[in-house]
């Protein structure tokens, strides 16, 4: 990656990821992204408070499909041949000169169980390390989301260890699992 680019912040792409496409969120992904953000299960594990009515969630759209600070890279998770969205999956706190991200998801109530979390992180992440020049990926949970740990050793984030009482979930601090994936892996 050239210094310019990491400068002028990431291109937002489309992956085809089989049954499922990644794409920078649109306005038109807001109605069920807003049924997905007021779901309690994603509201208990990853919540986006600021999101109440269908104003605010195309405002979580827009913010989501703008990639120019380089520091995240945020894809709506479609399915392939309805065009539904399924959840989302983003790459945050991305260090350039760390060559390192975090990896996060949500999955819509209507998906869940169908491997598209798992599938989704997959193919952000070939693309995050083709793409980004990274080395490092990880992707933390909270210990009391066994579905998440599913997920991420599934997509082949190895379980490296337990950070204590480390994030607020669902009002509650809670311990978290931290899961990472080399270039090399």
């Amino acid at each position: 990656m050239t210094e310019t680019s990491r400068t002028t912040g990431i291109e937002p792409v489309e992956i085809a990821a089989g049954r499922l496409q990644l794409r920078p969120p649109t306005r038109d992904d807001a109605p069920d992204s807003l049924l997905m953000l007021q779901d309690a299960e994603t509201v208990r594990w990853n919540p986006a408070p600021a999101v109440v009515d269908l104003d605010t969630a195309r405002g979580w759209c827009a913010r989501g499909a703008d990639w120019s600070s380089g520091e995240h890279a945020t894809f709506s998770v479609l399915d392939a041949t309805t065009g539904r969205l399924l959840g989302n999956v983003s790459l945050h706190k991305i260090d350039h000169e760390q060559q390192d991200a975090e990896i996060g998801y949500r999955v819509a109530p209507w998906a869940r169980g169908q491997g598209v979390a798992t599938d989704a992180v997959a193919a952000a992440t070939r693309w995050a390390f083709a793409a980004l020049d990274l080395v490092r990926m990880e992707l933390l949970h909270a210990v009391a989301n066994p579905p998440s740990c599913r997920v991420a050793e599934k997509a082949g984030y190895l379980l490296e260890g337990t950070l204590r009482q480390s994030f607020v979930y669902g009002g509650i601090r809670q311990d978290e699992h931290l899961h990472a994936r080399l270039v090399t892996d």
